[in-house]
């Protein structure tokens, strides 16, 4: 006959050295390089930020963790390959802002956005700046607005192309402001900066990545900041919100992913040593030359940003049609 005692008993020294296991993993981890995904081509902020990174973790841990670009459609070619990998830490992925809007912007992803990932930590975020060149006629955001809904469409703005934070910045200024400016698409964000200069179009907006070198004593000026709060890089240029948009808060953000169902420990162990290299000197110095803060939140303050992220880009993109090309 059955011992239920027994058998009990073996479930529950089955549950105990599963989750010994599990906590002498976390203590152990990692025993071999961890794989971090990157989802651009190598050379851009997010690989520089990256790899900036994995060398700062390298000192903690002893391992050297491998940065593997997997450029292509957004993100999402990176975001797919992290799904498939097995959820013990040992492959994750830095994603930007643009993660948790895909799912908007395309026709369909081969995942959930949130399902099948364990959000870890957002590591930073930057402001973008609304620039134009140094003789603009507008001194202020105000005078632009005003201008912009007095000919609506006369105005148009340069960014990055279809779908990226500049443009999404510029389609929620005038969806807040009410106001009608046209978006003018080019291949960067740098070419959309020359267009300013030359004179072709009024404005553009940049990440602050892109724009700095620019502002500092060069050809443009920036209107106004797109953060909640002013940048310490541009302590003189107002926000978005203070030059007349209350509520207005867009920034370029980047976080670490795993993949869905990691063990809480690892998670836990990821966060704590995440936090830490945001305060080695290096990870500091690349984040000041691209005017970024780091953040290091909890897996769950991440997550619950990301869920918002998606409520309040949702309808925007409804609004101005934003679609991948």
């Amino acid at each position: 006959m059955l011992d239920l005692n027994k058998t009990i008993g073996g479930l529950m020294l089955g549950a105990s050295l599963l989750l010994a296991g599990v906590a002498q993993a976390a203590d152990t981890y990692p025993s071999k390089p961890v794989h971090i995904l990157v989802p651009y081509a190598a050379g851009g902020a997010v690989d520089v930020l990256a790899r900036t990174l994995a060398q700062a973790l390298a000192k903690n841990w002893g391992q050297q963790p491998v940065v593997d670009n997997r450029p292509g459609a957004g993100g999402i070619v990176a975001s797919q390959a992290l799904t498939q990998a097995a959820p013990d830490g040992y492959t994750l992925i830095l994603v930007a802002s643009g993660h948790p809007l895909n799912q908007f912007i395309y026709p369909s992803v081969p995942y959930d956005t949130f399902k099948d990932f364990t959000a870890i930590t957002e590591v930073a975020s930057s402001p973008l700046a609304i620039v134009v060149a140094k003789d603009s006629p507008y001194k202020t955001l105000g005078d632009l607005l005003t201008a912009a809904k007095k000919e609506p469409d006369k105005l148009s703005y340069g960014m990055s192309g279809n779908g990226t934070s500049a443009h999404l910045a510029g389609e929620l200024l005038k969806y807040m402001s009410g106001t009608k400016i046209v978006s003018i698409p080019y291949k960067g964000g740098a070419p959309a900066l020359t267009a300013v200069i030359a004179g072709e179009i009024p404005l553009s907006i940049n990440p602050l990545a892109e724009a700095i070198g620019q502002l500092e004593g060069g050809p443009v000026r920036a209107l106004a900041v797109t953060s909640a709060e002013r940048s310490k890089a541009l302590p003189d240029v107002p926000t978005v919100a203070e030059a007349g948009v209350p509520g207005y808060d867009v920034s370029v953000w980047w976080g670490v992913l795993g993949p869905a169902k990691m063990p809480p420990e690892i998670v836990a162990k990821l966060e704590t040593d995440l936090k830490a290299a945001l305060q080695d000197a290096q990870v500091l110095s690349t984040l000041g030359k691209i005017g970024a803060t780091p953040v290091g939140s909890t897996s769950k303050e991440f997550d619950a940003y990301m869920h918002a992220e998606a409520t309040k880009w949702e309808p925007v993109l409804k609004a101005a049609n934003i679609r991948a090309q």
